[in-house]
């Protein structure tokens, strides 16, 4: 006759089983995993439908993803856990490059080719016309010449192109410029509005359920990148925007934000200069 297995006893012949990973990183990470799994569930007590009600929400999760929509990228944004892996890789305290934040779930590469300048809409949503504008630069203060901004954002209906293959030009709202030789670059667009992220699965019903919002500030989405410097994928918000102290996926960051105000012929004019970190080799997008 055995010993009754303990709930430690069993945390310990999962981890003892994972000893034989060959690759280290994946036998940490799964070590790590499993310990935290079982600390989380031993601490709260974890009942059979618990367990199953978890098992079935993330069926759920799964189901609602395709092409176009990724449920995950949704529920790790806003459980924090995207704005957390953002802080662990790309936080330095002590740089003076601009901060980055979260992809989101509506990036498409590849977008259109534009000249410095020009604008990014396709589709008369009746939005406030914009400039962005401003100038790329590392640290040093130098100029970036040839940098590239990838840009996109949402209607003033509040929906990105990739949510209305129907309706918007797939290309409505992106483009993709290079500075000039002084590291100059500006595009116009449409005001960006506050909108609230898909809430139709099992992520908004998440969100309800436990009395949140669903809702993100405004904000541009850009990428911008140099030969020679770290890549930076981040945002720029309105500072007029509802939700910038509850935006549900963590994403504001106060140097991010920034003034949308109105130019001497009444246009919008966003003006946001990028800074680069030099300290590692970076390609061009």
């Amino acid at each position: 006759m055995t010993d009754r297995l303990s709930e430690e006893g069993l945390t310990a012949e999962v981890l003892a089983r994972l000893d034989a990973t060959s690759d280290p990183r994946l036998r940490e990470i799964m070590q790590a995993l499993v310990r935290h799994l079982h600390a989380f569930a031993r601490e709260i007590r974890l009942t059979d439908d618990e367990w199953l009600a978890g098992i079935r929400f993330l069926t759920e999760t799964g189901h609602k993803c395709d092409e176009v929509r990724q449920e995950f990228i949704l529920l790790s944004d806003t459980l924090g856990l995207s704005s957390l892996v953002d802080l662990i890789n790309h936080s330095d305290v002590e740089s003076m490059a601009t901060e980055p934040t979260i992809l989101g779930p509506f990036y498409v590469p590849e977008s259109p080719w534009r000249e410095n300048g020009d604008s990014i809409v396709e589709y008369d949503d009746g939005g406030q016309p914009t400039i962005v504008r401003g100038v790329v630069h590392g640290e040093d203060g130098a100029a970036i010449a040839g940098a590239v901004i990838d840009v996109w954002h949402n209607a003033a209906t509040g929906f990105y192109a990739v949510q209305q293959p129907d309706e918007q030009p797939a290309t409505n709202l992106r483009g993709r410029f290079r500075t000039d030789a002084d590291g100059r670059y500006e595009f116009r667009t449409v005001r960006p509005v506050p909108y609230p992220i898909p809430n139709d699965g099992p992520v908004g019903h998440l969100l309800r359920e436990t009395g949140r919002h669903e809702w993100r500030a405004a904000h541009i989405h850009l990428k911008v990148s140099a030969d020679g410097f770290r890549p930076l994928t981040t945002h720029v918000f309105d500072r007029q925007s509802d939700y910038l102290d509850s935006d549900t996926v963590f994403g504001v960051k106060d140097s991010l934000i920034a003034d949308f105000a109105p130019g001497p012929d009444g246009v919008l004019v966003c003006e946001y200069d990028f800074v680069l970190h030099g300290d590692e080799q970076g390609e061009i997008a």
